[in-house]
């Protein structure tokens, strides 16, 4: 049986960025991963996008989080030579009835400290972004894009560097509290027994079903599905930043985001499903988004959009529930010694992995 200090279940960025603190801390860390490499769920379907802040509760850990997260990443991927771009993005309102709407959301960004929204006329955001159609926007210059999977290299690389070691094809299967830490069985082509003072619960989609499995875990933590699903455009790209309308109720609305090379893609919508595995786009979605993107984009051509990609935001709310915070458990919440789990990390996740990873660091592992 193998003895380690602390395990991180799930190599997504959240995992990556939570055991690389824990092991520049100087503790003794692996990584198990279900996957055959590590990032390939959600943290490799989503927009890239770093985002500045502004949609999330004042007080909140995703508002907090986020805001001191984005300028730790920019920092992060200057000094790693990450590839990532801080070109930018448009909030429109496009009707005067979404004007109150719009001002919410700036005074919502003022108090979560994000002080950097410039307010604009239509003309002037017409002036920015030509092709865009609206009755007034902020621009908000601290949202950009990034190359995630380089991110991930980077973490990675600082984590095997402090002597941490990732562990592929390999799901936790069981798992069991002991007196002095915790008992993990894995599967796999090399299926091993493995004793653990502390775990990170980093499994994203899996993190709920983990929890099920730990009979002295009370309440259980629901769990959903929101497929979001993306359209690329053919044709020339018709805008040089992003592109975000009113948000909706469980998300930000169809928006425009371009990736490193300047292509064009629209979405994420929000699609709840029964598993997180359905990851088909169906080109019928294409009418919907047709009719959302030209409201702020008239000029879409017809037929210009191509089904891409989907990915699924690991909710821990029902469609009809308010979005709720980062749920970040301690011993002190749930009474297990030695546990911290990370459950409903979506959006902003990436943007704030690497300050979400120094809270993790600095929580107590026993009650």
């Amino acid at each position: 049986m193998h003895h380690v200090d602390t395990v991180v279940i799930g190599a997504g960025v959240i995992g990556l960025a939570v055991a690389r603190a824990l092991a520049l801390n100087g503790h003794e860390t692996i990584i198990l991963e279900a996957e055959d490499s590590f990032g390939t769920q959600t943290s490799s379907r989503n927009s890239e996008v770093i985002h500045a802040g502004i949609y999330y509760p004042p007080g909140s850990l995703k508002a907090q989080l986020c805001r001191d997260g984005r300028t730790q990443l920019y920092d992060y991927a200057q000094s790693r030579n990450i590839e990532f771009n801080a070109c930018g993005k448009l909030l429109v309102a496009t009707t005067e009835a979404e004007l109150p709407k719009l001002e919410a959301i700036a005074e919502n960004a003022r108090l979560s400290g994000v002080h950097d929204l410039i307010r604009l006329s239509a003309d002037e955001a017409h002036a920015l972004e030509p092709e865009v159609t609206c009755v007034g926007g902020y621009l908000s210059p601290s949202t950009g894009i990034i190359d995630v999977h380089g991110f991930m290299l980077a973490l990675l690389g600082d984590f095997e560097n402090a002597g941490g070691t990732l562990v592929c094809g390999t799901p936790v299967v069981n798992w069991s509290i002991e007196a002095n830490g915790f008992v993990l069985e894995t599967g796999g082509a090399d299926p091993m027994t493995l004793r653990a003072r502390r775990v990170i619960n980093a499994a994203g989609h899996g993190a709920p079903r983990l929890l099920q499995s730990l009979s002295t875990y009370v309440p259980p933590c629901p769990q959903y599905f929101a497929k979001g699903n993306y359209f690329s455009l053919s044709g020339r790209a018709p805008f040089k930043r992003l592109v975000y309308p009113m948000p909706e109720a469980a998300g930000l609305g169809v928006h425009a985001t371009i990736d490193l090379s300047g292509r064009v893609r629209f979405g994420p919508d929000v699609e709840w499903v029964a598993h997180d595995q359905d990851l088909k786009v169906d080109p019928a979605r294409a009418e919907v988004f047709a009719a959302a993107i030209r409201r702020y984009w008239p000029g879409l051509p017809d037929g210009a959009l191509v089904p891409d990609y989907a990915g699924i935001r690991p909710k821990i709310h029902a469609p009809d529930q308010p979005m709720p915070d980062f749920r970040i458990e301690g011993p002190q919440s749930h009474g297990i010694n030695g546990l911290i789990n990370l459950l409903g990390i979506e959006s902003p996740g990436m943007t704030s992995a690497l300050a979400l990873a120094d809270h993790v660091a600095g929580m107590r592992f026993e009650t």
